[in-house]
């Protein structure tokens, strides 16, 4: 036992730190000097002091370990009922890492009861089936090798495009479930009224009505004056009530998703916006994955890499920049913005009067050459397609001249450009409806002008691939020297307009989507094209930007667009209910679900009439002044809850940063005493061995 109890262990590092001259009372003096002297301790102590103070009192009362134990079972408690349920393939640890927490599970597991073991168990097998569905679900994602690959080659702005689009796809195709469960389900299974006119292909019908939505398509299910009454007609279960129920569902679900994607991609920009510093030492020396064996997958993996590395040096030299602007430059750069802001209002108002001078035209069609007719009823989309087309590459370089940086063009670009595709796509709106004759189905005839300008964009996407894009590529391959090729320059991807594109088409479906019941059926169809069309021109005709930019914040700006056209659709509809109850008699519908003199206020008032009498008064009290009191005390409420919580959350944010920011300062400070202690001992003359063992090391605790 005594032989055990003289037992002493040391660590030979280095000749240096093989003899040492300090004692083990200086060694706990200098470890408790040390901790004093580390910044975060200095940073803190004000706040310690006053903490201390304000919890003397209950540390007379409970005792100073009560206390200490109390927050480390706060603190320890979650990370570690947490793990013990993680499955040990989600651990971040090594091999013997994961062996010995294994081993510590089953000691856990005899030691507790067997409910408590059951229910840890079916914990873990649980998260191991979501894991596994998970996987499952994301090999079943639409184009993910593609988009990986474009990434690779022109980063993920890029990607973020291709993202957006694959995201409107999956919109449309919950769009066209629900209007098949809701509208043509029933409408097929049930059937139409007697007096609808059969559905066939007449002797006046031609191919042209495939593009003017007349003829044939106007009497088929892809607009509104198919859907009548059918064998299913009772009072609150009928083809009006599920029409309107299912436009409605559409609408409100695009608004709950829009919402959420656009919170969710906020507050991931909040968190690492601005705010965020990517570490390069980090990025070259550990962002490599060393399982790849592909060589394609190693030149994506570098490329990713590469394109990082591209965007931070940008955002690094801008800001340099914007911080050695002087009083003077900042001055004249304001006054430059200002004239070329007022620059940009005016051209967004001539390319309204142009809009408006169409539209007008294309109302005196009649009489004219075939061709002539088609060319004056697709003038206001040419004329709107011409305006978007042209107005977008404007405003992109009066962007260049402004000084911003490149993520603050494209979104400068991308806001300019929105407002001018949803204001025009407005005025039009407007003066159709001013303008369409009320004895007709006049719902037929707005659903055929929604028709008629989701095509033409179409039309012009490729036409623009492969009428512009593809020649363009051709040239400079065959004839590289040439003086068209060294004017057209190099061809890259512009996002912005790209985005536009998508946001217009889907504005025009939501729009159009109560008086053409098919156009989101029509808009997925669109849509794929569409991803195709651009990712022949994105691999085949386009180079990688010179100039990247963040797509985080981009992307955000992206679903706010989307939400914006999702209300302008929302005002749309009830501008039109809105006026047929106020003039029932001029507004009112001769075909469809509301033919034969009723309307939306109509059918649900026959239908809450045939509710019992209790229903009824609730929904009377719902629609009342009396309900708008309680149900704003509990917005405000929840508002107030919420505000509550992002305050939180942000000081709680704030204070990690901090926290990551004071150890890495702290990590500096050991560091460079380290090697303090390190040249100070490689400066002091050799003692004698017998000297040094007069004076016990401090590993030596005895």
């Amino acid at each position: 036992m005594e032989g055990q109890n003289n037992v002493n262990f040391m660590r030979l590092l280095s000749d240096d730190s093989s003899h040492s001259s300090l004692s083990s009372d200086s060694c706990e003096y200098y470890q408790m000097e040390i901790f004093d002297q580390l910044p975060s301790i200095q940073a803190s102590r004000p706040q310690q002091n006053i903490r201390r103070l304000s919890e003397a009192p209950r540390a007379y009362q409970g005792g100073p370990e009560l206390g200490e134990q109390i927050s480390h079972d706060h603190l320890s408690r979650g990370p570690k009922e947490k793990a013990s349920t993680q499955p040990l393939r989600n651990l971040v640890m090594c091999i013997q890492g994961k062996r010995d927490a294994r081993d510590r599970r089953k000691m856990e597991i005899s030691s507790i009861g067997f409910w408590e073991s059951w229910r840890r168990s079916q914990s873990i097998n649980r998260k191991r089936v979501w894991a596994q569905m998970g996987g499952a679900f994301s090999g079943l994602l639409l184009w993910r090798h593609t988009l990986h690959a474009i990434e690779g080659r022109f980063g993920v702005a890029v990607k973020a495009y291709f993202v957006f689009l694959r995201y409107l796809v999956y919109l449309n195709l919950l769009h066209c479930a629900l209007m098949f469960g809701f509208i043509l389900g029933p409408t097929t299974f049930y059937g139409r009224s007697n007096s609808s006119e059969p559905l066939r292909f007449g002797g006046n019908d031609s191919f042209l009505d495939f593009f003017l939505g007349s003829g044939y398509l106007d009497r088929s299910p892809v607009f509104f004056g198919f859907y009548t009454r059918g064998s299913l007609n009772l009072p609150c279960l009928n083809t009006p009530l599920l029409y309107l129920a299912g436009i409605l569902t559409i609408l409100l679900l695009s608004l709950i998703m829009v919402v959420r994607r656009t919170i969710v991609g906020y507050k991931h920009t909040w968190m690492l916006g601005k705010r965020y510093s990517m570490n390069v030492s980090f990025k070259i020396f550990c962002g490599w994955d060393f399982t790849i064996q592909d060589p394609a997958s190693a030149a994506l993996k570098r490329s990713f890499i590469r394109n990082d590395l591209k965007l931070f040096l940008e955002e690094q030299n801008f800001s340099l920049r914007e911080s050695q602007r002087t009083l003077g430059q900042r001055v004249r750069l304001y006054l430059l913005r200002f004239v070329l802001n007022l620059l940009v209002l005016s051209l967004l108002v001539a390319a309204f009067c142009l809009i408006y001078f169409a539209t007008n035209t294309s109302q005196y069609e009649s009489g004219h050459y075939w061709l002539v007719s088609l060319v004056l009823q697709y003038l206001p989309p040419i004329t709107i397609t011409f305006v978007n087309l042209l107005l977008p590459h404007v405003f992109r370089k009066i962007s260049s001249f402004e000084d911003y940086s490149f993520t603050m063009q494209v979104n400068a670009t991308l806001v300019r450009s929105i407002f001018l595709k949803l204001a025009s796509l407005g005025i039009y709106l407007f003066f159709v409806f001013t303008t369409i004759e009320h004895q007709q189905c006049r719902e037929n005839k707005f659903g055929r002008e929604m028709y008629k300008l989701c095509i033409f964009n179409f039309l012009a996407t490729f036409s623009s691939a492969f009428l512009l894009s593809y020649p363009r590529k051709l040239l400079q391959e065959k004839y590289p020297s040439s003086l068209p090729a060294r004017l057209s320059g190099k061809q890259r991807f512009l996002i912005p307009f790209n985005v536009l594109d998508l946001v217009y088409s889907q504005t025009v479906c939501w729009v159009g989507v109560y008086y053409c019941p098919l156009l989101p059926l029509i808009g997925t169809v669109t849509l794929i094209a569409t991803f195709y069309i651009n990712k022949f021109v994105v691999l085949r005709c386009c180079v990688a930007e010179q100039r990247m930019f963040r797509a985080s914040s981009s992307s955000v700006l992206f679903h706010f667009m989307l939400l914006l056209g999702l209300l302008m659709a929302a005002v749309t509809l009830g501008y039109n209910f809105y006026q047929q109850e106020v003039t029932p008699d001029i507004n009112m519908s001769s075909c469809g679900p509301f033919g034969n003199g009723e309307t939306v206020f109509n059918v649900t008032g026959v239908c809450v009439a045939s509710l019992p009498s209790p229903a009824q008064t609730a929904l009377r009290y719902l629609s009342s002044e009396a309900f708008a009191l309680p149900l704003i005390l509990t917005e405000v409420i929840i508002l107030t809850s919420y505000v509550s919580r992002r305050r939180a959350n942000q000081k709680a944010i704030e204070r990690l940063k901090d926290m990551l920011v004071m150890s890495s300062s702290d990590k500096r400070f050991l560091v460079k005493q380290h090697a303090t202690l390190l040249r100070r001992q490689r400066n002091t003359p050799r003692v004698r061995p017998a000297a040094i063992q007069e004076d016990p090391p401090c590993a030596n605790t005895n």
